[in-house]
């Protein structure tokens, strides 16, 4: 070994990384920073130049972000850190067509009403929109082939009562599908969310505990204006309490084939 003060032999010198053998084995030296390098800050490297922009022609990104090109707006430029397709995901929601591949066994269900039995259960608290959400949900039951006489309609004071209406419902065994109607409105309080989210999660235990189909067709929007725009969400939760209705049938004519 060198004494203090004297220069390193060659067994001080590290070995270079690609000859060094495996830890273990006879010479094997751990690796260490390079003599006089402890304690000094790492070298900050020099900013390079700015990196140019990425922009896809319109042609190019139509055909990257495929289904979800309409999000897109022709001719802008596409940021490199989302990409064209995490760009249009931060769009507002919208319903987009499902390809399943050729090949597989499928189970889907039709917004068939013919024979089909259907309870809703409507708040009455913010009743003109209540009203609009229910008779675009009657509407487009009929439409469907339900009739009238074996849809069953319970009233209920408020969205927080939503849920113990649609579990009595599907309980009862007497419905193919439950529909749940109403809306709240965000105030000046906390009360809204307390009330949007257990209204959710309590309409959504009710299909899951039952498994009678639970259509959410509660609004909660920021203004009432909001809510009178969007009352065609009756026809669309009654469109999906009958299509997961038909894809139970048919799920249990499978089972049992």
């Amino acid at each position: 070994m060198s004494g203090k003060g004297s220069k390193p032999n060659e067994s001080d010198q590290p070995v270079p990384f690609d000859q060094n053998p495996w830890p273990g084995q006879p010479g094997y030296q751990p690796l260490r920073p390079p003599r006089g390098s402890r304690n000094k800050p790492p070298a900050i490297p020099e900013p390079g130049p700015p990196a140019a922009e990425v922009v896809v022609p319109e042609a190019s990104a139509a055909a990257y972000v495929g289904p979800l090109q309409a999000f897109a707006e022709p001719g802008q430029g596409i940021e490199p850190e989302l990409g064209p397709v995490a760009g249009a995901l931060s769009s507002e929601h919208a319903a987009g067509d499902l390809h399943i591949p050729a090949g597989y066994r499928t189970i889907e269900g039709l917004p068939l009403g013919v024979g089909r039995s259907v309870g809703i259960a409507v708040s009455r608290f913010n009743g003109q929109v209540a009203d609009g959400l229910l008779s675009s949900a009657l509407a487009e039951l009929e439409r469907l082939g339900v009739r009238g006489d074996s849809v069953t309609i319970m009233p209920v004071p408020g969205a927080f009562e939503l849920p113990l209406a649609a579990m009595a419902l599907s309980k009862s065994r007497r419905y193919s599908c439950v529909i749940a109607l109403g809306c709240v409105i965000r105030g000046e309080t906390p009360h809204f969310e307390y009330v949007a989210g257990e209204a959710a999660s309590g309409i959504l235990l009710a299909g899951l505990e039952t498994g009678v189909p639970v259509a959410f067709g509660v609004l909660t929007v920021d203004t009432i204006e909001q809510a009178e725009s969007r009352l065609e969400k009756g026809a669309e939760a009654a469109r999906s309490a009958l299509e997961m209705a038909d894809a139970f049938g048919r799920l249990r004519m499978s089972a049992g084939g």
